[in-house]
C-alpha cells in the first residue's frame, strides 16, 4: 500500500469503523492504476480498429475492415471450394456408382452429416432414431412406409410426405373401434383374429392397408403385421389413432405428421422421369423448359438431397 501503511495512524480515514476497524483512505497500488489505464488505452484502439458502435442501419467499420462475417465466409470459401470437384463428380453419377465408389461414397457420408444436423436431426434425431413416442419415422430400422431403396428416400426427401388416414370416431361404434383395436394389437404379435379381420374388410381399412395388412408403398400406408408403430402399440394410443385418424382437416384431433418438401424442382423433375420411364421413353429426352417454369422451390439443392439420401440409406435401415 502507501509508504506509511505501518503507521496506519499517519493516514487519513474515511470516518467508516467497524468492530474497532477502521476504513483506511489509502490510494490503490501502482500496479493497478497502470493496469487501468492500459485497459482504457486497449478499448480505445479496439475502437478504432474494429467495429465497434452501433448506427443507425449499421455499425462502425473500424480501420482494419474485420467482421465474423466476413472472416466465416473467407473459410466458407475455402471449404466449398475443396468441396467443389467432388460435388461436382458426384453430381454427375447415379446412385448405383457413388455406392460402389468407396472414396465418393465416403465423401457423401462425411460432407452429409451438417446437412442431416441442420435439415433433419430435429425430428428424426441425430443417429436417425427419434425420441420413443415422437412420433416421427425412424430412419435406422427396414421399415419404410413408402419404400428404403436409394431412389424412394431420394423422392422422400425431394417431395416430402403426407400421409392420410380418416377418423372413423363417427363411422364405427364403440363395439367396432374397441374390435380394431385388439385387431391392430393381435397382428402385430402375429396372432390371428379372424372377427377382426372380418371386420377390418367389411369396414374398408383393406383399402389403405392391403389385403394382408402390410401397408401398401405407393400411399404410405402403415404395416400392421410387425412390432413397429409409428406412434405408440398402446392400446389407448392406438385406440385415438383409428377415432381422429391422420392429417384428418375434419379432426381438431387428428394425429399431425408431416414431412416438408425439400425441393419442389427436383420433385418434378423425379416425376417426370419415372413417367417417360414408364411410357418406354428416354428421360434424358425431356424437355424441361415445358415442365419448368423457373419459380420452383428449392430449399436443398439436388446434389446435396442426392448426399442426404446416401447419408439416410447407410444408418442400416435401407433396402
Amino acid at each position: 500500500m502507501e509508504e506509511n501503511k505501518n503507521k496506519p495512524t499517519q493516514v487519513e480515514d474515511t470516518g467508516h469503523e467497524w468492530d474497532g476497524i477502521r476504513e483506511l483512505d489509502n490510494p490503490p497500488p501502482r500496479w493497478w492504476l497502470n493496469a487501468l489505464y492500459l485497459s482504457g488505452l486497449i478499448v480505445v484502439v479496439y475502437f478504432v480498429l474494429y467495429p465497434s458502435l452501433p448506427l443507425v442501419d449499421d455499425s462502425t467499420k473500424g480501420l482494419l475492415g474485420w467482421t465474423q462475417i466476413s472472416e466465416y465466409k473467407e473459410d466458407l470459401a475455402k471449404v466449398e471450394a475443396k468441396r467443389a470437384p467432388f460435388d461436382d463428380k458426384l453430381a454427375t453419377m447415379s446412385f448405383n456408382e457413388i455406392l460402389k465408389d468407396q472414396e465418393m461414397l465416403n465423401y457423401a457420408i462425411g460432407s452429409s452429416k451438417v446437412l442431416y444436423g441442420d435439415n433433419c436431426a430435429a425430428c428424426h434425431g441425430v443417429g436417425g432414431a427419434p425420441a420413443k413416442g415422437a412420433g416421427y419415422p425412424v430412419l435406422t430400422d427396414d421399415d419404410w412406409l413408402y419404400g428404403g431403396t436409394v431412389e424412394d428416400i431420394q423422392v422422400s426427401i425431394a417431395k416430402g410426405r403426407q400421409g392420410y388416414m380418416p377418423a372413423h370416431e363417427k363411422l364405427l361404434k364403440t363395439e367396432e373401434v374397441d374390435q380394431l383395436v385388439k385387431f391392430a394389437i393381435d397382428s402385430s404379435n402375429g396372432v390371428m383374429n379372424k372377427a377382426g379381420m372380418a371386420l377390418f374388410n367389411a369396414k374398408g381399412c383393406v383399402a389403405c392397408h392391403g389385403a394382408d395388412a402390410k401397408g401398401i408403398k405407393a400411399m404410405g400406408s402403415a404395416n400392421l403385421t410387425d412390432k413397429i408403430w409409428r406412434f405408440s402399440g398402446d392400446e389407448d394410443q392406438v385406440r385415438l389413432t383409428i377415432l381422429h385418424g391422420v392429417n384428418d382437416a375434419t379432426d381438431k384431433l387428428t394425429r399431425v405428421a408431416v414431412m416438408p418438401q425439400w425441393s419442389e424442382k427436383l420433385s418434378i423433375m423425379l416425376q417426370a422421369r419415372a413417367y417417360a420411364i414408364a411410357d418406354g421413353e428416354d428421360p434424358n429426352d425431356i424437355d424441361w423448359s415445358d415442365e419448368l417454369d423457373g419459380s420452383e422451390s428449392e430449399r436443398l439443392s439436388e446434389t446435396d438431397i442426392k448426399k442426404l439420401t446416401i447419408y439416410v440409406h447407410q444408418f442400416g435401415g435401407g433396402e
